[in-house]
């Protein structure tokens, strides 16, 4: 949601202005570009070379560059910014905002303000509770403005109360909240399961498959970033996600995975089954290692059909979306699959397609709905089919 978005950070004198080099660099890591305006007491508690280093950008401090001698056009900056946030926000600078006083560039640039702006405030207890900081709060509000409150705990005084300072991640975390709720999937609640699941044969093998997860997880992220809260069961895979969005429960077996399913279904508006779960598992486990032998057997029974089981379940205003690895008969075995499981939708992917599948970054698919429409595909990397397929889910919603 913060990729590519442009983000002014406004810092003024505030011993909570160390903070803000933490918030330049969460705001660099969503992907966003970052410029950085410092009001002039605000140079006595964190440095411009920090900051200019961290926002890969030169600090903005005067109207006028002292280097250049050029005007830092406060309209500009302005008009640049998706979305100002002040932060630390003082009692003094709060109270010039209140008022539409203008005496420097940060001032300058919030008066000339289109985006959203967002203030989180730092200052002692005492002067967080005066009625004259509850009603600058108030009017800023107002004007309409996001206020980021202030948290509890030790303060620089040494009292002990609200005033402090809103973490860094706490800011990211509410500015993404707020861009989530026009988001088309905002207040959904969506599960996903991805990868592979391993199936023990003894305390070494196991019966397991190829699957990295990573088409699983790309659909996660599409699915947070379009506002959604994401449950993503993840069988055995290196690979990680990390978004704000995104809860992630790793498990190893499919029963360890139905098992979660159960417990989570019920709650959730969307699912999608992309995991590959092992059809087999051994009948008995091995509790020692077998040894190196010429030959060996053991039984298999079979793995519960956690897809089928879900879709016994599945109420009205619930979604379910299955996939289909296939090697032949492709499309024939999806709609299959697609009517008997109680699918809204289904993707198809073959193995016969090259690019297609397991440990690769790229896939080809066919999208076919209830009524059999088929919606195909060209081969893309995993990230843009997720949002292929996002986009038709949001169609049918």
């Amino acid at each position: 949601m913060l990729k590519g978005k442009n983000i002014i950070i406004g810092i003024t004198g505030s011993i909570a202005a160390y903070k803000s080099a933490e918030l330049v660099r969460l705001f660099k890591k969503a992907g966003s570009e970052v410029k950085v305006i410092q009001t002039e007491s605000s140079l006595d508690f964190v440095s411009s070379l920090t900051l200019s280093t961290l926002s890969e950008s030169k600090v903005i401090s005067t109207m006028i560059d002292n280097d250049s001698g050029e005007w830092n056009n406060h309209v500009d900056l302005a008009l640049w910014a998706d979305i100002i946030v002040i932060a630390p926000l003082t009692a003094n600078t709060m109270a010039k905002m209140a008022r539409g006083e203008c005496d420097n560039i940060l001032l300058a640039t919030y008066l000339s303000a289109k985006c959203p702006v967002y203030f989180a405030p730092a200052m002692d207890l005492d002067m967080y509770k005066h009625n004259s900081t509850k009603k600058n709060i108030s009017t800023l509000q107002s004007y309409g403005n996001h206020l980021i409150p202030s948290g509890f705990g030790d303060l620089a005084s040494g009292l002990v109360g609200e005033g402090r300072m809103a973490e860094p991640s706490e800011i990211i975390d509410q500015i993404m909240h707020n861009l989530s709720e026009n988001l088309p999937l905002s207040g959904k609640k969506v599960l996903i399961t991805a990868g592979p699941t391993y199936e023990s044969i003894d305390p070494v093998r196991f019966i397991g498959n190829r699957s990295s997860g990573k088409m699983g997880i790309e659909l996660a992220k599409v699915c947070a970033n379009n506002g959604a809260k994401v449950n993503l069961i993840l069988g055995p895979t290196h690979m990680n996600v990390k978004h704000p969005y995104i809860s992630v429960s790793r498990i190893e077996s499919a029963d360890e995975m139905y098992s979660l399913c159960s417990e989570n279904f019920e709650s959730v508006d969307i699912s999608f089954f992309a995991a590959a779960v092992s059809d087999f598992k051994p009948k008995n486990f091995f509790r020692n290692k077998i040894k190196n032998q010429n030959n060996i057997s053991f039984d298999c029974v079979k793995n519960v059909d956690i897809l089928y089981e879900m879709s016994l379940r599945k109420k009205d205003n619930q979604i379910i979306v299955g996939f289909a690895l296939e090697t032949c008969n492709e499309m024939e075995n999806a709609k299959k699959k697609l009517k008997n499981k109680n699918l809204d939708l289904i993707i198809l992917n073959s193995l016969n397609d090259k690019g297609a599948g397991f440990n690769c970054s790229t896939n080809k698919i066919s999208i076919i709905d209830k009524q059999n429409n088929i919606f195909r595909f060209e081969l893309k990397e995993k990230s843009d089919v997720a949002k292929d397929i996002i986009n038709k889910l949001i169609e049918i919603i």
